[in-house]
């Protein structure tokens, strides 16, 4: 005799709720039109000598309604915690930041009426502590920058928020084969130049978001050019990229506010990049006083990072012969570090010389060669 099957009970759980669906909804409509709502950033042209055959673009992140390239990333990054589900009414978004991702982040929570909190090191420009005050964030300073990231963890934990971490997430937020990225509005802004397709596209590294995404598109697009990321003094993703070894770690914080890191984060696909140079703080600097000088604009100092290697790169294809174009980035204004990278005395402060470092690039310009 067949025993009878015992009856099979239906567990159904419901985790919909309506208010929290129309906020959400409501949330992800107002990031998209703040999107929408924004044109795209210039492409510029640094002038260098018509008959070196050769073309160096600037694309200005700094004129995004927060100021920089960060801006990009604060959107895709609550896009992406939004529909995840991760970021809810009413609690808090914590953020790990030396600055202007927090700024973006910050605009982006009072956007869709949530609170924030960035926890940056205490030697943050006040110029950015100011703007994530201005559009409602909280400041949360450390002293060492290696805990930022277990303190916001903790900081979110403690308050049911939500923490970004947009060192982790910044890679995979972004859709790197469209959408208008950075990448695709670059190809498409020097479409009717003479070098519609660049030799070269520099970037520097803050999260390794950027880069990945520049050179994930160029893979996708089977594009032939190359990226070369540049990284300052007291960061480890050069040392990392070279060594192979991704446990890299280095005691002092960056001093270029914006890139450079104590460890290689995840974000940053190293086996995706064509090549990395360390270029020494004092050149950073330089490099962007270069570029006031040569086009009227103030730049943070992490345009001169890539800048000093864009001008390398430059120097290398005039004494090659070759011909072509090459694309760097102005990620932010300068007027957020007017007391640093334009200051003789936080210069003398930190002992940094700029003066061999601005000869050789007057000397560049002037004839082309480089003794860096």
């Amino acid at each position: 005799m067949r025993e009878k099957a015992a009856a099979v009970k239906t567990v159904d759980v419901d985790r919909s709720d309506a208010e929290y669906r129309a906020w959400l909804k409501e949330a992800v409509r107002k990031v998209q039109a703040d999107a929408n709502r924004s044109a795209d950033t210039h492409l510029l042209r640094f002038p260098l000598p018509e008959a070196w055959g050769i073309d160096l673009y600037l694309k200005d992140e700094s004129t995004h309604p927060t100021g920089s390239l960060k801006h990009r990333l604060a959107r895709s990054l609550f896009l992406y915690a939004l529909c995840n589900g991760w970021v809810r009414p009413g609690k808090p978004v914590v953020e790990a930041s030396s600055g202007s991702t927090a700024v973006s982040e910050a605009y982006f929570a009072k956007l869709i009426g949530v609170p924030f909190i960035a926890v940056m090191p205490r030697t943050t420009s006040c110029e950015k502590i100011s703007l994530i005050e201005a559009q409602g964030g909280s400041c949360h300073l450390v002293d060492d920058t290696r805990t930022l990231y277990a303190e916001s963890a903790r900081l979110a934990e403690e308050s049911g928020g939500h923490y970004m971490d947009q060192f982790t997430y910044a890679e995979r937020a972004t859709d790197w084969r469209g959408n208008n990225n950075i990448a695709e509005s670059i190809y498409a802004q020097l479409r009717l130049e003479r070098y519609p397709v660049p030799t070269w596209i520099v970037a520097t590294a803050g999260t390794g978001g950027t880069s990945a995404t520049l050179a994930r598109y160029v893979h996708y697009t089977q594009a032939d050019t190359r990226i070369c990321v540049a990284d300052p003094e007291n960061s480890c993703f050069f040392d990392g990229w070279v060594s192979g070894d991704t446990g890299v770690t280095c005691d002092s914080g960056s001093r270029i506010e914006g890139i450079g890191r104590p460890r290689m984060e995840p974000s940053f696909v190293p086996g995706a990049i064509d090549r990395m140079m360390k270029v020494p703080d004092a050149a950073s600097v330089a490099a962007v006083r270069a570029l006031e000088a040569a086009m009227g604009r103030k730049p943070g100092g992490s345009t001169g990072t890539g800048l000093w290697s864009a001008f390398t790169i430059v120097a290398e294809m005039l004494a090659a012969g070759e011909r072509g174009s090459v694309v760097g980035l102005i990620c932010d204004p300068g007027d957020r570090y007017l007391d640093k990278y334009y200051s003789d005395d936080w210069l003398a402060a930190q002992g940094l010389d700029i003066v061999p470092y601005a000869a050789v690039i007057d000397g560049f310009l002037a004839t082309g060669a480089w003794n860096g």
